[in-house]
């Protein structure tokens, strides 16, 4: 028979036993939503809890440039035109004849112009028939537009106040009356966003095909709503082109389609599943793998010296390949890399979280290097990403799309 107190206390670690799940339970899914705002690849702008408050400083704040730093001042123009004051004849004090100026001061000022106001333009338009054939053709000027009453460079900087300038429609329109006297409606203006993205397409295309041929291509994607529904914004980057495509897909799908079934190229990427299934010429991104072992290094005590093996080996890497090395020094240089890289994926690790980690390493092990044996392939894809900032500054501004222009390609 089980006395009481021994009964009490089987109910009541019982029940703290039920309560203890809970909370796990309620921990594990708090930390998923966390995940979103807290993750190696977060900005510090859209984290809610920096991991390291910043130091308080000690004495005095300085504000402004350094101590010590030597300042610059733009250089002074040569002026292209002298205007003069209006000449003095009495001294202003006691009224007598002034004469000619004793001194002749300068002040070299920069101006711009007012800019010129709207002007209206009648294009005529010729027709011709043939007296042989009995056809008929049209003589057109070449700065006359298509189409719509507005002309090109009209259209030119309403779409550079969109894009360049970031300007909402409404602020767009704004500008442009009060600049050029020229009023417009904002979905006056949304359509001549898509009127020359249709007389763009060539050039769309045109860098499409000089992508298509580069050695190297540096991808990256992200979210993009379309009426309230994620699609993805896709940017594919070479050393002199950048395009842009809004897909609904993420899938290989599309880099089937941008860079074409025979891409013999190489691409630069993050670990997405869609990159291997589309080739194996892949230079996995260091950025992304470093930036994961430095946040898992805060978090977890034993991932610390992998981590710093990780950030060793990479700059070894790059010091050796500062005097571009032959190939088989380069092959040499990434046997070498390969064999520290292996020895740290094989040691027994007990936390789950460095063992994902370390699994997520050894899936792209044959791509962590290319860029070692590759002249002209770069380790970090910082360069689509840099080329993605702007669409998301534009994203951040849109929030969405409402409607499936976007689609027209």
């Amino acid at each position: 028979m089980t006395c009481q107190s021994c009964a009490r206390l089987q109910e009541e670690n019982t029940r703290l036993q039920e309560t203890l799940n809970k909370l796990e339970q309620e921990n594990k899914e708090l930390r998923r939503r966390l995940a979103a705002y807290e993750n190696p690849h977060t900005p510090p702008s859209r984290r809610l809890i920096y991991p390291k408050p910043r130091p308080r400083r000690k004495g005095p704040r300085f504000p402004g440039r350094p101590r010590g730093h030597v300042g610059s001042t733009r250089p002074t123009p040569s002026p292209d035109t002298v205007v003069e004051p209006p000449r003095k004849n009495r001294c202003e004090d006691c009224g007598s004849p002034l004469g000619e100026p004793c001194l002749v001061g300068h002040r070299v000022v920069e101006e711009i112009s007012n800019p010129a106001p709207r002007h209206v333009v009648d294009y005529l338009e010729h027709g011709y028939t043939c007296t042989l054939c009995g056809s008929y053709t049209t003589s057109r000027h070449p700065d006359c537009p298509p189409l719509g009453r507005l002309g090109k460079n009209a259209l030119v900087q309403a779409t550079l106040l969109k894009f360049q300038d970031r300007l909402p429609h409404l602020k767009a329109c704004e500008t442009l009356e009060r600049t050029y006297g020229l009023t417009v409606t904002p979905a006056t203006l949304l359509d001549i966003t898509h009127r020359v993205a249709g007389w763009l397409r060539p050039e769309y295309t045109a860098i499409r095909d000089r992508i298509r041929a580069s050695p190297v291509v540096y991808t990256d994607e992200t979210g993009e709503k379309m009426d309230g529904v994620k699609h993805w914004l896709w940017c594919f980057t070479t050393e002199t082109d950048t395009l842009a495509a809004i897909r609904k897909s993420r899938g290989k799908g599309v880099l089937e389609e941008i860079l074409g079934e025979d891409f013999d190229g190489f691409i630069v990427c993050d670990g997405w599943g869609s990159y291997p299934s589309f080739t194996d010429r892949i230079q996995r991104d260091w950025a992304h793998l470093l930036r994961e072992a430095r946040y898992l290094a805060e978090h977890v005590d034993e991932a610390r010296p992998m981590t710093r093996a990780l950030h060793r080996l990479y700059r070894d890497l790059n010091t050796a390949l500062l005097e571009d090395p032959p190939p088989e020094v380069r092959a040499r240089i990434a046997g070498n890399a390969k064999r520290r890289l292996r020895r740290w994926l094989g040691k027994e690790y007990g936390d789950v979280e460095v063992k994902r980690f370390v699994q997520k390493v050894r899936n792209g092990f044959h791509h962590w290097f290319t860029f070692v044996t590759v002249p002209g392939v770069e380790p970090t894809n910082n360069r689509a990403e840099r080329a993605l900032k702007e669409h998301v500054v534009q994203r951040k501004i849109i929030g969405t799309f409402r409607n499936g222009y976007v689609f027209s390609s």
